[in-house]
């Protein structure tokens, strides 16, 4: 039984005590007023805490007054700590799981966790928190009715443009998608998008959400992309959220190379001849299969 109800009063709720299970609690992603009540509450009453970084957490912490033992739980250790906690729950423990900001599992260690307890028969208990994919989305003002979440893309250039491909060749039109990306490769991920969806797909950079220099750059990949690069640094943890458009693997695949070599030749000062190199790494392609949709491309127009 989950440990309170819709019927309960709060008074109620608060004086039950915490039943046996996992607890998937969501922290502050930059502001510390965001944390709940309920999450105060179940830190202080579980047993123990799997935290992705025990010092990290720790902080939160202290800063509530929890004093609760710690066990660190990350994507390095988490497969090896199931066991162990699994055999604590088993036996009645409440242990709740926490990352380093947001909500556990998203991204962040906690599903494999989570995974293995409810095929174990144990009780799994959300705990409603801070999350950047949604709070970025709902204040992106592109649409909420249809997104998907995709989180982090590749780091490599080839994987990355395979990746988006595929995103674009199986999703509907209006849909927003959703990733988190790190602010040194936002703009070699702003030219990729651009590549696959155009250059007046409409998207939304989200940059420190709930925290002092919080900001939101909506418009173009071009305007965007632009305002980004006059920047002497890009900071800060980022959301990136695309407006796509349906479009097939093919058109994927052989679109935008022109607009791609004026972009490379205004931004980097390339010839035609170092751009297509460029494009045939970005893309995991020969240098001439780059040529030739090159030439496809141009007959058309």
């Amino acid at each position: 039984m989950p440990e309170d109800d819709s019927d309960a009063s709060v008074e109620e709720q608060s004086n039950r005590p915490l039943a046996p299970g996992l607890y998937l609690v969501g922290t502050p992603i930059g502001n510390l007023g965001d944390i709940t009540l309920r999450a105060i509450r179940v830190l202080r009453s579980v047993d123990r805490i799997a935290c992705e970084d025990t010092r990290q957490t720790q902080k939160l912490l202290n800063h509530f007054g929890v004093t609760t033992p710690t066990v660190s739980c990350h994507e390095h250790n988490e497969a090896e700590r199931i066991p162990e906690f699994l055999a604590a729950m088993h036996k009645g423990a409440r242990i709740a799981i926490v990352s380093d900001a947001g909500m556990p599992g998203i991204s962040d260690p906690g599903m494999h966790l989570a995974v293995a307890a409810i095929e174990a028969g144990i009780a799994v208990h959300p705990i409603p928190g801070a999350n950047a994919a949604l709070s970025a989305l709902v204040a992106s003002g592109l649409n909420t009715d249809r997104f998907l979440y995709a989180g982090f893309l590749p780091a490599k250039a080839g994987a990355r443009r395979s990746a988006l491909e595929d995103i674009a060749s199986s999703t509907t039109d209006r849909t927003t998608i959703v990733f988190y990306e790190a602010p040194h490769r936002i703009l070699e991920t702003l030219s990729d998008v651009q590549a696959v969806w155009g250059a007046q797909c409409r998207v939304v950079v989200s940059r420190e959400l709930t925290k002092l220099h919080e900001e939101f750059l909506r418009g173009s990949v071009t305007e965007v992309t632009t305002n980004l690069r006059q920047r002497d640094r890009i900071r800060g943890e980022i959301t990136l959220l695309v407006e796509a458009r349906a479009i097939s693997k093919e058109s994927a695949l052989s679109d935008g190379i022109a607009e791609r070599i004026a972009e490379l030749q205004q931004a980097e000062n390339l010839d035609e001849k170092d751009a297509l190199k460029r494009i045939a790494r970005e893309r995991g392609l020969s240098k001439s299969d780059v040529y030739r949709e090159l030439q496809r491309e141009r007959a058309k127009r």
